[in-house]
């Protein structure tokens, strides 16, 4: 049976300039216990037996070994894993034993610690700042030999430290005194002559040494003690985890393809020692997942400023307590796994990259020969056979020989994560790393060429669309690909689940060339409604892209077209054939090409577009176009020419409005000129007369035509509310 603690905070109090933990009915015990086995005898050292590495930076370690009666186990750690400790520490105790007590290196600022001695060493204090601190204390002073009118030795009781002016030939310096209260009386002594000084006190002799060990102590800041004591009889086995910062495990893969075969893929888990011990046959575990884990200061002491409050005379109320607040904030980021290839060539010209490939592929354009062939005889050795070269070229297609690499690591499921258990014991000397064998698999693969035109305009990549068929959860990491013995390529893959299938490129593809060409696009109403004055108009909006693929090799190819993924804007595939797969980002289109053929592959998408136009009384233009449009319903042409005829009634009573209009204004400016002529002709003429006739008749005429603008005016207001009171309800 085993005695477990789970060390998750600090409740402790603090002995000398350590701090003790304790749990549960051993905590009050704890402290007395931490100070009786301070002189328990250290039980060996426990060795580090299991290593479990997380992918969010963190490692579980884990110490084992046996103890004698009861034991203190002594291990330091580095002071930025206090913390993490302190936070995530388990115990074990096997066979009847018990946790009496953790302690630890307290942290308390050097600062508070210093102030809390008799003698304050803040802040550097010199000579004088240190003797002033000791007021009334007695010490013992020798002098040196020189000093004016002073015996060599002195003993009295500090008074106080002061300053005095001391004429030095023609100027004046300042000179700190020790004032001392002798058995003759008080003396006054020049620091500079003092040569020791002793303090009589023995307590403060004490604090003085021990403010001094506090100093020391702070310089070694690096490696923190912790003490584990045990408590139990006879020999046990005991046991301690905890989890600390580590590097992140690493993975890296090797892709083996061959013609005829499936491929094989190999991967190879890359771990880290940091710690300042060796692994010796360590248990480990690899796990692929990222466990949230944060820091937290455990290991500092934290104070709080209280103010000071004046004692009230009537009794004082319970301390109110609140809750926290519901309102909590999340966020979240989606990780996608575009444009990922981009890397191969963004920096490299075309032409590099095809001479590059020719190289690589035993090409033409692999290395320009020099002519002279007195130089080739030199370079080259005689091979009128070709045997040579039919050997090199088997070896190189040969297929690499992994079988000598077996799995090193047992791949299982573990809750949520993924769990790679190291089948052997591993050994690690500190700040060394190592790569292990984790994945030894065939896997499904078929060979594809990828072309995406945001990646490579011209050519598209050799890839795999592969199947993980190898029943473990791949980490994400690179591959690098081998064709037959010979380097092919390198790629990088995101995290792939057991039975996911993932693409993967690696080259240029130079023997496959696509040319894509924006097709006319085109828009169509489809469908027209009224709905109470709105006409609303459907329209489809078409849009074509054709992809001109040559494939200039002498194989096969089976390419996959990267449409991007337009569906978050309503549109959808017609008259297209069917992705074999699709992501938010993206389709995939499949298409068979055969060596030497050239052939198109359309992608044709279609949105509807509504649109509403709310008839008002100034657009008969409008109301004219939706009359002509053939998707527009008999019915609906119908209302709306008889909107048209209102339309008509409503613009005669217009015009004849602003004729009316139109005459009243002649008519009145005729009557200002004759107005005009009457006060300049005299009343016996006879044209005065005749001007006073017209303006009589003008008057009629006038008369006559406001009564009929205001009819008018009357029949315009009906005839236009008429109009727009059938507009606003125009419905089909």
């Amino acid at each position: 049976m085993a005695t477990k603690w789970l060390l998750v905070a600090p409740v402790a109090g603090a002995v000398g300039l350590g701090v003790t933990l304790g749990v549960g009915a051993d905590t009050l015990l704890g402290a007395a216990d931490g100070v009786a086995k301070q002189d328990v005898k250290p039980a060996v050292s426990l060795p580090i037996t299991r290593v479990v590495l997380f992918n969010s930076g963190v490692g579980y370690f884990s110490r084992s070994g046996e103890v004698m009666d009861d034991a203190r186990v002594d291990l330091t750690f580095p002071e930025q894993d206090i913390n993490d400790l302190l936070k995530s520490m388990v115990l074990e105790d096997f066979d009847n034993g018990r946790i009496a007590a953790v302690s630890y290196d307290s942290r308390e600022p050097i600062s508070r610690t210093l102030s809390s001695f008799a003698i304050n060493l803040n802040s550097n204090p010199t000579f004088a700042g240190i003797v002033s601190q000791m007021r009334g204390e007695r010490v013992d002073v020798v002098l040196t030999p020189g000093a004016t009118n002073q015996p060599g030795k002195l003993s009295g009781v500090i008074v106080g430290v002061e300053h005095q002016k001391e004429a030095k030939g023609n100027t004046t310096v300042d000179v700190e005194v020790l004032n001392m209260w002798c058995a003759e009386g008080l003396r006054s002594v020049k620091l500079p002559e003092i040569q020791q000084l002793k303090f009589a006190n023995p307590v403060i002799e004490s604090e003085f040494r021990r403010a001094l060990d506090v100093l020391a102590l702070s310089h070694d800041s690096q490696k923190k003690s912790v003490q584990l004591h045990f408590a139990g009889e006879g020999k046990r086995k005991v046991q301690v985890g905890y989890v600390i910062e580590a590097p992140i495990w690493k993975t890296s893969y090797r892709l083996v393809l061959a013609d005829k075969e499936k491929p094989y893929l190999q991967g190879w888990a890359m771990v880290e020692n940091p710690t300042d011990e060796d692994w010796a046959g360590v248990k480990m575990a690899l796990i692929s997942g990222r466990p949230i884990s944060f820091k937290m200061d455990l290991y500092n002491p934290l104070y709080v400023d209280r103010p000071t409050v004046e004692p009230e005379l009537f009794a004082s109320l319970r301390p109110v307590t609140y809750r926290g607040g519901f309102n909590a904030r999340g966020d979240g980021v989606a990780n996608g796994e575009s444009k990922q290839l981009e890397e191969l060539t963004k920096d490299m010209p075309e032409k590099e990259v095809r001479l590059r490939a020719a190289g690589a592929m035993g090409g033409k354009g692999a290395a320009k020969a020099r002519p002279e062939s007195e130089l080739l005889k030199r370079t080259f050795a005689d091979d009128s056979d070709g045997k040579f070269a039919k050997e090199s070229a088997a070896e190189m297609g040969r297929r690499l020989a992994t079988s000598s690499v077996g799995n090193a690591a047992t791949a299982g499921a573990l809750g949520d994560f993924f769990q790679y258990t190291i089948d052997h014991p591993v050994s690690l000397a500190r700040q060394k790393s190592a790569m292990l064998p984790i994945v030894g698999k065939d896997v499904e693969g078929q060979k594809v060429s990828i072309y995406n035109q945001n990646v490579q305009k011209t050519h598209p990549l050799l890839g795999l669309k592969f199947k993980n068929t190898s029943g473990a959860h791949l980490n994400q990491g690179p591959i690098t690909v081998f064709e037959g013995s010979v380097y092919a390529g390198d790629t990088r893959v995101l995290d792939v689940q057991p039975n996911e299938e993932r693409l993967v490129s690696y080259a240029i593809d130079l023997g496959t060339e696509v040319d894509p060409q924006n097709g006319p696009g085109n828009q169509k109403i489809t469908s027209v409604k009224a709905v109470r004055g709105i006409i609303y108009t459907h329209t489809k909006l078409s849009e074509e892209k054709k992809y001109r693929i040559i494939n200039r090799s002498q194989t096969d190819r089976t390419l996959l077209i990267e449409h991007p993924n337009r569906t978050n804007q309503q549109f959808k595939l017609v008259d297209t054939e069917k992705p074999v797969e699709d992501t938010p980002e993206l389709f995939r289109f499949q298409t068979p090409v055969k060596a030497g053929e050239t052939k198109t592959f359309t992608v044709k998408e279609e949105r509807d577009i509504a649109s509403g136009v709310t008839l008002t009384n100034s657009q008969e233009g409008q109301i004219r176009y939706f009359i002509s449009l053939a998707e527009a319903s008999p019915e609906l042409k119908q209302k709306l020419t008889a909107a048209l005829t209102l339309k008509g009634t409503w613009d005669v009573t217009q015009r004849e409005l602003s004729q009316v209009v139109a005459d009243l204004n002649r008519l009145n400016a005729d009557q200002d000129r004759i107005r005009k002529n009457l006060r300049e002709t005299p009343k016996e003429a006879e044209v005065y007369q005749t001007y006073l006739k017209k303006l009589s008749d003008q008057e009629k005429e006038i008369d006559a035509l406001t009564t009929k603008q205001k009819k008018l005016m009357e029949d315009e207001f009906s005839s236009r509310k008429k109009y727009e009171d059938y507009l606003a309800n125009i419905s089909d």
